[in-house]
């Protein structure tokens, strides 16, 4: 019992357990790695507050306050523990160390000059120490300094700089010429990141004035594989099942609005470039207090941590939602600073469901185009002409009865269908990704998971390596999950997209991260 006479909540319990192996962690770093960590910060905490850090709690407590380190994403933390070689504790972090080297070309937040400097002063040896202070005497203070500090103040006193390497230069090449090797490595890394226009076999100019949104051949994919899946489903309706022929409207935009603006070939294309992919949030209910359990849920979420964390997101997972929790979470991401840093915003819910809505854990009803109206230009200026994708995994509709193995995620169908497109918000950059059409039911695998968010998975850990845009992938996850069908033959299901995209995602993480294909 707490001092008030209250009990504990889990939450509190879960903080207290995160702060404890925090504790953990700080018992074993020395004094020399707290300067390490000091300096791997100097970018992300202020100099002043590093300043009064004396320990490594005292760091990971300035990391909280700056939203850098919390229980749900302790990424950047198990970056800091990898470059300072302490590998052996990452295991408080659930991170093995082959993990953080596969997620850092994308999570990446110590920059690659910061990273250089680091790396230097590991292999500046006491005698190349003791060279590099003699040739600078004249520009250093007569104070006793580790190779560390000695690049620390040359920085400070803006004798170098993530563009201006010269004076290390000269410098190295007198006394330690095998560290050139680490710079000019970084030279090369660095020039890199600078992003190229698409060669001119990838794309062609476009008129002025005029943008695309949809080449003719995209518009054929993605028509074509919803009118299979609707034949598909008015099959499965001669066999005794109602079924809804997919409509075009039902995507939020006509055929004529497709392909009035895709006489020549889709150069438009949304900024994946800034140093933060973006977050990723997971609502993940599971125990429903008035409502039957979920029981392969946690493999959704799970998978959709691990896909969304290797395309470079930062991912928050939620589990047994309220809807005060909901709405908790929903201005917390509304008004994150993060959001001026990403490139894009992604929400994912897996719950019970009706038309056009979704249920909290505790039972409340709530619309889905309420979840989306946080995430308008006006509400949320961060995520301004950024596309802003969401997921839903839940029932539109009647509930069917299951068979041994297959559940349904529907509850109580007595409301009126709505088109989906009057789920979104009318301003662009929205997509909307739901696992059934209204009206119908969604199936979930009580072990394996969900038919749709599986099949979302796999195609994007398959798809987004082949530089697939995101409305392409949706398109074969339609295809996909409409050839599905339970152990008897007779239920199926067709996801269904509605957006408001202008331009096409075509890579939702960078190149490099294609290398971490591995990991799955």
């Amino acid at each position: 019992m707490t001092a008030q006479g209250q009990s504990l909540s889990s939450d509190d319990y879960c903080q207290m357990d995160f702060r404890g192996k925090l504790l953990i962690i700080d018992s074993n770093l020395g004094d020399q790695d707290v300067e390490r960590l000091k300096f791997l910060c100097r970018d992300h905490i202020s100099s002043r507050s590093l300043e009064r850090s004396n320990s490594a709690v005292d760091i990971f407590d300035q990391l909280m306050t700056e939203e850098l380190l919390s229980e749900e994403d302790t990424f950047f933390l198990a970056e800091l523990l990898y470059t300072i070689k302490q590998n052996s504790l990452l295991r408080h972090l659930h991170y093995t160390k082959e993990q953080v080297a596969c997620l850092l070309p994308t999570r990446r937040k110590v920059s690659l000059f910061r990273n250089l400097l680091y790396e230097l002063s590991e292999d500046i040896s006491s005698e190349n120490l003791k060279g590099m202070t003699f040739l600078l005497r004249e520009s250093i203070p007569r104070v006793q300094m580790t190779s560390l500090s000695l690049l620390s103040y040359l920085e400070k006193q803006d004798q170098i700089d993530e563009d201006n390497l010269t004076l290390l230069e000269d410098v190295c090449k007198k006394i330690a010429p095998n560290l050139m090797r680490k710079i000019e490595k970084y030279k090369r890394e660095k020039a890199s990141q600078v992003v190229t226009p698409p060669s001119a076999e990838e794309t062609e100019s476009l008129p002025q004035g005029k943008e695309e949104l949809f080449s003719p051949s995209d518009i054929k994919h993605l028509l074509g594989s919803l009118q299979e899946g609707s034949q598909q489903d008015e099959h499965a309706g001669s066999n005794g099942e109602t079924a809804t022929p997919v409509s075009v409207e039902l995507l939020g935009a006509s055929v004529e609005t497709l392909t009035s603006k895709s006489s020549t070939k889709e150069t438009a294309v949304y900024r994946m470039d800034r140093n933060h992919r973006g977050f990723c949030v997971v609502v993940n209910n599971h125990r429903f207090t008035s409502m039957s359990e979920r029981p392969g849920t946690h493999k959704d979420a799970e998978c959709l941590r691990r896909v969304f964390e290797w395309l470079g997101f930062s991912v928050h997972v939620y589990v047994d939602v309220t809807k005060v929790h909901l709405m908790q979470v929903l201005q917390k991401y509304q008004s994150h600073p993060g959001h001026a840093d990403g490139d894009c915003f992604v929400f994912c819910v897996l719950t019970h469901g009706e038309f056009g809505a979704i249920y909290s854990s505790d039972g409340d009803l709530i619309p889905i185009r309420e979840i989306l109206s946080h995430f308008t230009a006006q509400q949320c200026p961060g995520l301004a002409h950024k596309p802003k994708l969401f997921f839903i995994q839940a029932c539109q509709g009647e509930e069917i009865q299951p068979s041994v193995s297959i559940e349904a995620d529907a509850v109580n169908p007595e409301l009126k269908a709505p088109l989906l497109k009057d789920s979104i918000p009318v301003e662009a950059d929205f997509l909307l990704g739901l696992a059934t059409v209204p009206g119908y039911v969604s199936f979930r695998h009580v072990k394996e998971g969900s038919w749709y968010i599986q099949s979302l998975y796999n195609h994007l850990k398959d798809l987004v390596p082949r530089r697939e845009d995101i409305l392409s992938i949706l398109t074969a996850v339609n295809n996909d999950v409409s050839r599905q069908v339970d152990k008897r033959g007779s239920k199926k299901q067709m996801p269904q997209p509605a957006f408001t995209l202008r331009k096409k995602s075509y890579s939702l993480c960078h190149r490099k991260s294609f290398y971490c294909s591995s990991e799955f």
